[in-house]
């Protein structure tokens, strides 16, 4: 068999867990949308986004709420500029193919590569033999989810970069097993001024909608008064922003509001410093709130529209999954051949 050509393509995902907020947006939608409209490194690239549903009911979910959250989170990947015309954007549960290929790589992945994962050993903790197969075996699914379009490009945060090392790696024993040069080594896509949000009340945790405390994060659902009260009452420290970048050093409260302006501006934290650098928080922190509302307030309203219209949603997702098999079937037919599957 011939080695494919790999088209320089794009895939990432989220899990519809619910909750989406400014982290989520700007360490990975607001990436997603300028790799839709501006390429990669100047290049057009093709660019997938998914709901990673499957990867969700690793863990127990309500039907329901999955089925809600799924919806919304679609919804915040379209209000955020992501145009269902220029990218694929599916729900991976509509693409049978991601399942598929991930039991083929099962049969790949060693057992002792799944329990060096560090997201394994967090989520499972002490009661391993209480967790899913399911979230034991996550990572071969995410490898599946990549490869089953030769992505070659996949933008992820610090904490996935060891599961993009997995599929790497079972990519390469599919390869050596079989003596073909199926699958691309894809490349992690690490860059940003906030590729990792951090809390509004501690600087050295990272946002997340598990907080107890919701005025720790910014959710892509909250109207404009309440983006502007959480920005002022953001801790800070007493001392005005340094002049320049080295200054926030062992000042994490300082470092993230200033990161979160350089990537609402889309400039870098060096630019923001230029800009904004010895002012008093009382200064600075009404310009990030006009800012941060001026982006995210009209993302939250198209939100709120899109969830009146759950057949407009799910029409999207519907024809998304059909550009999406029209990649991912011929490369499973493919595997079953390399395998050795009658077909």
């Amino acid at each position: 068999m011939t080695a494919p050509t790999f088209t320089p393509r794009v895939f990432s995902g989220i899990q519809p867990s619910g909750g989406l907020h400014l982290g989520n947006y700007l360490g990975a939608i607001k990436r997603f949308v300028d790799m839709q409209n501006d390429g990669l490194s100047g290049q057009p690239i093709e660019t997938i986004y998914c709901m990673v549903d499957l990867h969700a009911i690793t863990v127990w979910q309500d039907p329901a709420t999955l089925r809600r959250n799924t919806r919304e989170l679609c919804a915040g990947f379209i209000a955020s500029g992501i145009d269902p015309e220029k990218s694929v954007l599916i729900n991976q549960s509509q693409v049978p193919e991601h399942a598929q290929l991930a039991w083929i790589f099962n049969c790949v992945a060693r057992m002792g590569w799944m329990q060096r994962m560090t997201q394994w050993k967090d989520k499972a903790g002490k009661n391993t033999q209480n967790s899913s197969l399911g979230l034991f075996a996550y990572p071969a699914l995410m490898a599946a989810d990549i490869l089953i379009y030769h992505a070659t490009h996949v933008p992820v945060g610090e904490d996935q970069k060891q599961h993009l090392e997995l599929t790497r790696d079972i990519a390469a024993k599919f390869n050596n097993d079989f003596g073909v040069d199926f699958f691309p080594m894809t490349e992690p896509v690490i860059e940003g001024a906030a590729t990792r949000v951090m809390s509004l009340r501690d600087g050295t945790k990272k946002m997340s909608k598990s907080d107890t405390s919701d005025a720790s994060r910014i959710n892509m659902t909250d109207d404009a008064d309440t983006i502007a009260k959480k920005i002022r009452k953001a801790k800070t420290d007493p001392e005005p922003l340094p002049e320049t970048l080295e200054g926030l050093e062992g000042r994490p409260e300082a470092r993230n509001l200033v990161n979160i302006y350089a990537a609402l501006s889309d400039i870098s934290a060096e630019a923001a410093m230029a800009q904004v650098g010895g002012q008093q928080f009382g200064q600075f922190k009404p310009m990030l709130a006009d800012l941060a509302v001026a982006k995210l307030s009209p993302i939250s309203a198209e939100m709120a529209r899109l969830m009146e219209q759950p057949d407009e949603i799910d029409a999207i997702l519907s024809r998304g999954a059909e550009r999406a098999r029209e990649i991912s079937a011929p490369i499973l037919r493919d595997v079953y051949e390399i395998v050795g599957m009658v077909r």
